[in-house]
């Protein structure tokens, strides 16, 4: 496929692009430090990719699009081929039976995302000076390929809201969704935020932060090389634990771990909460130029509020300490509210080749755009920040 200048391919995993190459489109800014996020970085991909934690077999089978220029590299974007709807986080399960009722396959279909992360994030990586041609041919290439192998759809998922707006304007549908995130608001500590709650939601989390810390050990911060392999292991087994309960078996595997902690170390922040050395229990942050993103949690042992306490309150603490602008917790919870997560759009791109379903698809998300905006309005309403005055 060929657009001007520009050539459009498609490599089979990030071994056919060097991380030099792959990183000038999707992380610029970090020549000068961080990343946004760490996600769609050549090592985080990479890492699921020789850890098999995707593949055909996962029904995630990478078919990554590249745009060069000449010989040069100047957009790129982590495609996936997929066999199911599973670990995406933006629901499409009501599309996909509607498509069956209707007399078609749903899958395979076509995914722009970071398998099995919920953040939002940069998903059409563009070097600096490409301006939108370089979104625009990778929406452009990911609509004729779906098209020229009659498949069912394509998707972008947690993409910003400049590329959905960009998306739709190339025919693609925008949808919204929500998540719960903490913003700081320029805290020094912990109590400053605590002093922009109401009264009862400050005891509430004081509360709740006693009764954590209280379990009969210590909670510790990890992160560099800080981490150790053992650190990995202990995880591994709380991973397995929520996994099983939560998904029925769990997406990532081992060597996942092992990977990053290699390649990712700078990247994490893994807090565990410790019985006489051991972990009883964790959670997993990655670490972002402006953000931590929450990932994972376990536990061996239940404790009150433990849960809170490693993935909301340490976090919020890492944030302001390191002057982190939110907190991105992961997917759903309305729990969330209560502890200072509010309510956040998450946007999405979906495209149907067949006209009349993505007509209705379109009705569909006309309807539901509005219903999450009604929620979140309501949602905002029941903030636990002091009412101002």
């Amino acid at each position: 496929m060929d657009g001007g200048a520009l050539s459009v391919t498609l490599v089979p995993d990030l071994g056919h692009v060097s991380p030099q190459d792959w990183d000038a489109c999707a992380c610029p800014e970090a020549a000068s430090g961080r990343p946004f996020d760490p996600f769609t970085t050549h090592r985080f991909l990479r890492a699921l990719e020789t850890s098999g934690s995707v593949g055909a077999a996962a029904g995630w089978e990478p078919r990554h699009l590249i745009v060069q220029s000449g010989s040069q590299l100047v957009a790129a974007a982590p495609m996936y081929v997929k066999s199911h709807s599973q670990g995406e986080y933006i629901f499409d399960h009501a599309f996909a039976q509607a498509y069956g009722r209707a007399g078609g396959g749903y899958y395979p279909k076509l995914q722009i995302a970071v398998p099995f992360t919920p953040a939002t994030g940069r998903r059409l990586l563009c070097a600096p000076d490409m301006g939108d041609a370089g979104g625009a041919a990778l929406l452009q290439a990911l609509a004729q390929i779906a098209r020229d192998n009659a498949l069912s759809s394509a998707h972008v998922t947690f993409c910003t809201e400049e590329e959905a707006a960009q998306g739709a304007e190339l025919g693609f549908l925008p949808r919204v969704t929500e998540q719960f995130h903490w913003e700081n608001r320029g805290y020094a500590s912990f109590s400053d935020f605590l002093a922009d709650l109401s009264s009862r939601k400050r005891k509430t989390i004081r509360k709740e932060r006693a009764q954590a810390q209280s379990f009969g050990g210590e909670i510790r911060q990890y992160t560099g090389a800080d981490i150790q392999p053992a650190h990995w292991d202990a995880f591994w087994t709380f991973y397995q634990d929520t996994g099983a309960r939560k998904w029925g078996t769990p997406y990532l595997t081992r060597a996942f771990f092992d990977h990053i902690h290699e390649t990712m170390r700078d990247d994490i922040l893994l807090v565990l909460a410790e019985q006489d050395g051991q972990p009883v229990a964790g959670a997993l942050n990655f670490i972002g130029r402006e953000g931590l993103y929450g990932r994972y949690w376990g536990c061996i042992e239940d404790h009150p509020c433990l849960h809170f306490e490693l993935c909301y309150y340490q976090a919020m603490d890492f944030a302001i300490a390191h002057g982190l602008h939110r907190v991105e917790a992961g997917a759903q919870g309305i729990h969330k509210l209560a502890r200072g997560y509010m309510p956040s759009r998450v946007h999405s791109l979906h495209y149907f080749p067949q006209p009349g379903f993505h007509k209705a698809v379109a009705r569909y998300l006309t309807d539901e755009t509005q219903a999450i905006t009604n929620e979140m309005d309501i949602l905002r309403d029941h903030a636990p920040f002091r009412k101002q005055t």
